[in-house]
């Protein structure tokens, strides 16, 4: 038995993580790289393996930087099956859909310059039949339960706490007349994210892949976040701008809905309006309504109320493109809440481009931003940045919170580690964290538990 990392090796992006078990190879997650474009479009397009010699995929959740490229291994020849959550499944359903179409759109745009250039046509990575025909083979297991997913291969699931229907990963291997537990916690969530509960322990292993976004890093306080958040706010709307939010449709946008809720309820905030401009979110904000089995008690007691956590007054959402464009042409003061969350594409680069020069106006960064994006160069104030193939001077106040991660923390991630026994748990892989911050866990993980850790590079194969 070996595990051979392909993806988030000492990066946060492109989850893919090969275990050759009992005979078979099963793939933890299938993420879509995003990087720099040139390295992103060979490694999305090439994989490391023969896609036709997986057996069967594992997901832990929804997020497109662990699902994204399914339908590319499905183009390429995988025919399994894929085990995940039935919310994980409803939330691929829509978000594959998306990233086929803006993986087609980018395409056209693309053969368009290529056209002018004279340079030939570049085909798409794959398109919504692709991701149609991938959602076919999903396969839904609910928490808790221990099923044989390939001779030999058992997996459990325990609820992460990331974002709706995300899940830890244990695998129960039987090879050559021994039993064998490796462990994989997908992306774990802090203990007091809105509506998602909190993360749950996956049981003894004695292999842990674990994921270290946050490592050396502390979160605020939830109290703290939300009121940095309204004082923000009230600052923007008191000198006449708009709030512009970048936020992954799935997930953040939902907390951050919630949030407001809770402050407008709380009469904390003015009477303005509040845009969730991205259809994909709205799509998403559906199928959370639709299972409320994986809420936790606070947002539960306000659905027993009869409250809409996900709506309030002044809260629009937004499908089309005109009403999108609209937004720009208000002179009011706002708050716009739009996807991607990494400013890498969709409408959130619309609204930079038109509110970017404006110094009464707030760009609010509320996670992680990988390295060579945009919103990365906005956390590290630069001063002129490209947008659509613009070059803006940026005037815009900009504000950063980590504490609206859907990541636990440097002590959140050593809190869940330090519930195994370290009697049975003979190594720790760190994986989904750029290096500084898996070396900054890691050495805390020695330090704090004695556990035997390693920090694999892309392509690494270990013998288990």
């Amino acid at each position: 038995m070996h595990i051979e990392f392909q993806g988030a090796a000492r990066t946060v992006t492109g989850s893919m993580h090969v275990v050759h078990a009992n005979g078979k190879k099963v793939l933890l997650d299938c993420g879509l790289f995003q990087g720099h474009r040139e390295e992103a479009k060979r490694r999305n397009r090439e994989f490391p393996f023969d896609p036709r010699s997986v057996d069967a995929i594992v997901l832990s959740h929804a997020h497109i930087d662990h699902s994204g490229n399914i339908p590319g291994l499905v183009k390429q020849g995988f025919t399994g099956p894929v085990y995940c959550t039935p919310a994980t499944r409803d939330l691929c359903e829509i978000m594959l859909a998306d990233s086929a179409y803006i993986q087609v759109r980018d395409a056209e745009y693309l053969n368009k310059k290529n056209r002018r250039k004279g340079e030939p046509p570049v085909e798409a990575l794959y398109t919504p039949g692709d991701a149609l025909k991938a959602m076919a083979a999903f396969r839904t297991l609910p928490y808790h339960r221990e099923s044989e997913i390939l001779p030999g291969v058992s997996v459990t699931f325990s609820d992460a706490g990331h974002i709706l229907g995300s899940a830890s990963v244990r695998l129960s291997v039987r090879e050559k007349g021994r039993s064998f537990l490796l462990g994989f916690t997908g992306d774990i969530g802090p203990d007091d994210l809105p509506i998602v509960r909190d993360p749950e322990f996956m049981g003894e292993v004695e292999v842990l892949l674990s994921e270290s976004t946050y490592g050396g890093k502390l979160h605020e306080p939830p109290v703290d976040r939300e009121e940095h958040l309204r004082r923000d706010i009230m600052r923007t709307v008191e000198r006449g701008g708009k709030v512009i939010m970048p936020a992954f449709s799935v997930g953040r946008t939902q907390n951050i809905v919630f949030i407001l809720h809770k402050l407008k309820d709380a009469n904390s905030l003015p009477d303005f309006p509040v845009y969730v401009d991205s259809p994909l979110a709205v799509n998403a904000t559906e199928i959370f309504k639709k299972h409320p089995e994986t809420f936790d008690e606070e947002i539960s007691a306000h659905v027993r109320d009869h409250h809409d956590p996900f709506g309030f007054s002044r809260l629009k959402y937004i499908r089309n493109v005109e009403d999108s464009k609209k937004l720009n042409d208000s002179p009011d003061p706002c708050l716009i809440v739009s996807a991607s969350g990494m400013c890498e594409a969709g409408r959130i680069l619309h609204h930079l481009a038109n509110n970017i020069g404006d110094p009464r106006n707030t760009i609010a960064i509320i996670g992680y931003q990988a390295e060579h994006t945009l919103g990365k160069r906005l956390v590290d104030g630069a001063e002129e940045v490209k947008i659509l193939g613009s070059v803006h001077k940026r005037k815009a106040e900009v504000v950063k919170y980590n504490a609206f991660s859907a990541h636990a923390d440097h002590e959140g991630l050593l809190s869940y580690a330090g519930r195994f026994d370290r009697k049975v748990l003979g190594k720790v892989f760190l994986v989904h964290g750029d290096e500084e911050r898996a070396a900054a866990l890691g050495e805390a993980l020695v330090e704090r538990f004695g556990y035997d850790t390693s920090i694999p590079s892309r392509g690494e194969k270990f013998e288990l």
